[in-house]
């Protein structure tokens, strides 16, 4: 993901719902991955492609989304292809985004040559790959070796013979936390040893309950969140590999359930709701203490917490890092310059491109190699007390399971949530709105 404030994502998979046919897709066997890390350059992706990319003047129209940096680079490139022009149309409604292309698919004209597409709603456009180019044909499987394995097959069939898109960022997910909030309480505030006195989820909840009784303000900000860190820590979540919803006897989906009930009958969950002007002033007047959330939430505490700067850190997550968020670049068949769009996103999502897009707006990178750039690992943060964060993102990062979401996981999501805002706010009795959301999702499922 690229630093939304809002998702959306509650109705997307539905407004997607009507487009595109799903058909079989092809694919070229993959081959031996890169040994090397490191970036594409133009004309060494492939072997022997099919169409040597041409000298004439080329122009890519590049729909991206979010705050990415990517316009810089694009005329970054201009010194390594100086008869590429990429014309990039930015936008941060990611549901319009992707109904766009949608839209575009379906009537099969006015796709651009390069489409950035994110994670939430990846499952839907795999089904229709058949309107996109295979990225292997083009050279992806030669430099798969250089990106996070889990991130890679996220965008890959299951026989890993297709390759939809190119990774660029990440969201693993991290313990952010007030460290003058936790010390007024008496607990450990430095990050080793508050990861410590947080390390799995019970152990969580005694210092979540020390918190309370010491400031009587909660320990975290909502249930969403405690919700999302248990339940992303399973190899799977409501839908299997076969789309088949399984969330009902998935225990991990009930454990996060139950704990996230725990906290709120204990008084240590907060009653905020995620990018409400409510949630942004407890985060910056002291609230609550912890935040359960992805690297990329780092630039939304700044923005919200502007008078604490200084007082944050980060730790590592109780019993291991999910992921929130990333995205893919892909290349529809409509486009008439392939070879050329493959030569620059795989420049653009090639190490160096990634390190400046991390530096430059925060995107943290899916090819570990750049973990260990001195120019990654050094770098200092004043705002979360000089701590080198790049480094706890790094460590939660490598922690996270290859998961596949389904076309209807928002939705989903979106009722299991509803349940616990009830059992919060109403009063409601957690059992009863269990199988009530379980009820919802299976006639979702019926009508979908």
């Amino acid at each position: 993901m690229s630093l939304f404030k809002k998702w959306g994502a509650a109705g997307a998979a539905l407004l997607l719902a009507a487009s595109v046919t799903a058909c079989s897709g092809g694919g070229a066997p993959a081959s031996a991955p890169a040994k090397n890390g490191g970036d594409a350059k133009p004309g060494t992706t492939t072997d022997k492609p099919a169409d040597k990319p041409t000298d004439k003047p080329v122009e890519l129209v590049f729909w991206s989304l979010g705050t990415n940096g990517y316009e810089k680079l694009a005329e970054e490139y201009k010194t390594v292809k100086p008869n590429v022009t990429i014309k990039i149309q930015n936008t941060a409604d990611q549901t319009a985004h992707h109904n766009n292309m949608m839209t575009a698919l379906t009537a099969g004209k006015g796709a651009p040559d390069i489409f950035m597409l994110e994670i939430a709603f990846l499952e839907k456009f795999l089904e229709a790959k058949d309107k996109f180019n295979n990225l292997n044909e083009l050279g992806a499987d030669k430099i798969k070796g250089n990106y996070l394995d889990w991130k890679w097959k996220q965008a890959s069939s299951p026989d890993g013979k297709f390759q939809l898109g190119l990774p660029t960022d990440v969201g693993p997910t991290v313990v952010y936390y007030r460290t003058d909030l936790i010390e007024k309480a008496g607990l450990p505030s430095k990050p080793d040893d508050f990861g410590k006195e947080i390390a799995t989820w019970a152990k969580f909840a005694e210092t979540a309950n020390k918190y309370k009784e010491k400031t009587g303000k909660p320990f975290v900000d909502m249930p969403d969140l405690v919700f999302n860190g248990v339940r992303d820590q399973g190899n799977e979540i409501y839908y299997n590999d076969k789309d088949e919803f399984i969330g009902d006897k998935n225990a991990q989906v009930k454990k996060a359930y139950d704990f996230t009930v725990k906290g709120i009958k204990e008084g240590w969950v907060g009653k905020n709701q995620l990018w409400t002007p409510e949630w942004a002033k407890d985060t910056n007047d002291g609230g609550f203490a912890v935040m359960l959330a992805p690297a990329w939430m780092n630039g939304v505490i700044k923005g919200n917490a502007k008078d604490t700067s200084g007082k944050w850190m980060i730790t590592q997550m109780p019993e291991g890092a999910g992921n929130w968020g990333g995205s893919f670049l892909t290349i529809p068949k409509e486009s008439k310059n392939a070879k050329e769009a493959y030569e620059f996103i795989s420049w653009l999502v090639g190490k160096e491109s990634q390190l400046k897009s991390y530096v430059s707006n925060g995107l943290m990178p899916s090819i570990p190699a750049v973990y260990d750039d001195p120019k990654f690992k050094e770098l200092k943060d004043q705002f979360f007390a000089d701590q080198a964060i790049s480094v706890e993102f790094a460590k939660a990062t490598k922690s996270v399971k290859p998961i596949r979401y389904g076309k209807l996981h928002d939705a989903t999501d979106a009722i299991v949530k509803e349940s616990l805002r009830n059992v919060q706010l109403k009063g409601a009795d957690p059992q009863a709105e269990w199988d009530n959301a379980i009820k919802k999702i299976k006639e979702l499922n019926k009508r979908s």
